[in-house]
């Protein structure tokens, strides 16, 4: 029986009941989730081992977003953030999506590249052309280096070479392009760079220098696309008003940034449950939005003939499914066996839509309603909790601040005060 992401509900549970809902509605065993589970997720000892000098662990909240049908296929999706209002704004949007078929993504393919930096070539172009004659070679010399990963259809397949100019003389860049397959492919790539820089060397005639992967994983795209029932998100008014929302972010970089952080809120949440690089991911995006010299929007929305609000994203995502903290830290393991997905393709599927999803939640708050009044009531609890709320009386505290509005901790502790007060007579 296949995922159903619908779980009516889920927040009024409490969290152990909430993962036994989502086990249940993933067709997984709850065991295999027990990896999300306070004390079941990553020990200190396993943390010794994944990086230097560990003095300790933080934890990071891991809510579960609802509703997604992504290619034709039911996604729970994990999501580790602490901001209040992303877990619940995405599954809200990918509800007003459901209707008209869900999120529908296409893919370029798992490549990356790795450069290779030649300085000091006396004839930078006859150089180039030096290389480009000996791409057979270096790219047998480059899949030497990982025979298994030859032997599941990936490996170097390509090399593309530039003369770059530089603020210190002109330089040769050799791009090696890798297909990973399910991997992010840093390690493969980089391996690869630093076996072939020394035959570039003999054949440029000077010296190599930088040997590494760009994040820049512009032949690793995602494009999204989804359609938004005009209805759901409260009308034609609010349909013009986010398409009027979009063009600005699509014509100035200050509102950009914004924007586009609202799609990485959705993102890097994904990507930081799963495991995956977050810093390059994140590095990847900000670099596609400003491809072409200025900053801009990663997402566009227009509306359809039928009034209907469509939305698409295109994003470099280099994420994968092997190695690093994906199969070493226990809760990335548990929310990828929740996800259901088995390639990298699907992954990236998974973080695009999530980041459309999430990038319409916050432009219908702003065309709507203004983003402080979803934002702020999910955000009263965590002020109630930091004056000292317990986890009985924080319900109380966050629905007495709102009401006063005047969602700040030093108006919660008086509250908190007078409620205790109360219940002691």
């Amino acid at each position: 029986m296949p995922t159903n992401s619908r779980i009516p509900g889920l927040r009024d549970n409490d969290p152990d009941a909430r993962l036994a809902l989502v086990a249940a509605g993933a067709q997984v065993q709850a065991a295999d989730l027990d990896g999300l589970r306070a004390d079941g997720g990553l020990s200190l000892a396993q943390a010794d081992h994944m990086i230097e000098n560990v003095v300790g662990l933080i934890a990071i909240p891991v809510g579960v977003a609802t509703n997604f049908t992504i290619d034709g296929v039911d996604r729970l999706i994990p999501m580790a953030t602490e901001e209040p209002s992303v877990v619940a704004a995405a599954s809200n949007a990918a509800r007003m999506a459901r209707g008209h078929g869900g999120f529908a993504t296409s893919y370029t393919g798992d490549i990356m590249v790795a450069q290779i930096q030649v300085l000091d070539a006396v004839d930078p172009h006859g150089t180039r052309v030096a290389l480009l004659l000996a791409r057979d070679e270096l790219l047998a010399l480059a899949n030497e280096q990982d025979p298994m990963l030859v032997s599941v259809g990936g490996g170097a397949f390509d090399i593309s070479v530039r003369v770059l100019g530089t603020r210190a003389g002109a330089q040769v860049i050799v791009h090696l392009h890798v297909d990973v397959r399910d991997a992010m492919g840093a390690n493969a790539v980089n391996t690869m760079a630093e076996a072939i820089a020394p035959r570039i060397a003999q054949i440029a005639g000077t010296r190599t220098l930088l040997r590494i992967l760009t994040n820049k994983a512009d032949l690793r795209l995602t494009r999204v696309r989804a359609v938004f029932d005009a209805e759901q998100l409260g009308g034609p008014q609010v349909v013009d008003d986010i398409v009027a929302a979009s063009a600005f972010a699509e014509a100035d970089p200050y509102r950009a940034a914004t924007h586009n952080k609202g799609i990485m809120n959705g993102i890097t949440a994904v990507v930081l449950a799963t495991g995956n690089d977050t810093r390059a991911v994140e590095a990847g995006c900000h670099s596609h939005a400003a491809r072409d010299g200025d900053y801009r929007a990663l997402s566009r929305f227009e509306k359809n003939a039928d009034g209907h609000l469509t939305a698409t994203l295109e994003v470099p995502l280099a994420v994968g499914l092997v190695g690093g903290a994906t199969r070493a830290h226990p809760a990335a393991q548990a929310a990828v066996k929740l996800l259901g997905v088995s390639t990298a393709r699907e992954l990236a599927s998974v973080v695009a839509s999530v980041g459309l999803a999430q990038n319409l939640a916050a432009l219908r708050a702003l065309a709507a309603e203004g983003i402080q009044r979803g934002h702020m009531t999910l955000h009263a609890r965590t002020i109630a909790a930091t004056a000292g709320a317990t986890v009985d009386e924080v319900g109380a505290v966050a629905a007495r601040i709102v009401a006063d509005r005047r969602i700040r901790v030093e108006h919660a502790r008086d509250v908190l005060a007078e409620l205790r007060a109360a219940a002691s007579r």
